[in-house]
């Protein structure tokens, strides 16, 4: 069962979509949720979950102080999945994610939002150019101190950081799983 790990929704239970997704093992966001909360980077920031599935990355960043969540997921059942788990956390944290019925490329490039950090966790099967394109129409959404995480299959190639404006942070592989933080290049 997936789960609120901690915060004000902690051990809320999330639904997840009959097929198509994947979601993240709680093994792989508590460890995540460590780092990111050790470097303080969830309090206040402004959250993007692309490729939501149930929303439980960008739905645990509520629960532990994120001021504002946005949920990108195409599939129609998925996206109804993760605006019920939504209206669940929003009761208990007061923070309501926006849950976007939309392909993510579509979504980035008609957009004017801007996230102080980002969650990228395709389906495996999802090729690496449309991560590659994804992490291109992202960088101009992304506030100066941003941090983007993107999740992949252990055997995935890292993220083209260079091509987007980006620089690679760090990288850490849980099981079949590596995590890669990435974050705006200096100038």
């Amino acid at each position: 069962m997936t789960r609120i790990i901690a915060g004000a929704a902690r051990g809320l239970g999330l639904a997840v979509p009959d097929a198509g997704t994947r979601p993240t093992s709680d093994r792989v966001r508590e460890s995540l949720f460590g780092s990111l909360e050790t470097h303080g980077l969830i309090d206040g920031a402004r959250v993007l979950d692309l490729y939501a599935g149930s929303g439980a990355l960008g739905l645990e960043s509520a629960s532990r102080g994120a001021s504002a969540v946005d949920l990108v997921e195409k599939a129609r059942a998925a996206a109804a999945v993760a605006s019920r788990n939504a209206a669940g956390v929003a009761k208990a944290t007061g923070v309501g994610a926006r849950v976007h019925q939309s392909g993510v490329l579509p979504f980035l490039r008609s957009t004017s939002l801007v996230w102080d950090l980002v969650f990228i966790d395709p389906p495996y099967d999802v090729a690496e150019g449309e991560i590659a394109e994804v992490l291109a129409a992202l960088t101009p959404r992304l506030s100066p101190d941003a941090v983007v995480i993107v999740e992949r299959a252990k055997r995935s190639p890292a993220p083209d950081w260079s091509a987007a404006g980006m620089s690679a942070m760090r990288d850490k592989t849980y099981g079949d799983t590596t995590v890669w933080w990435g974050e705006l290049a200096s100038v």
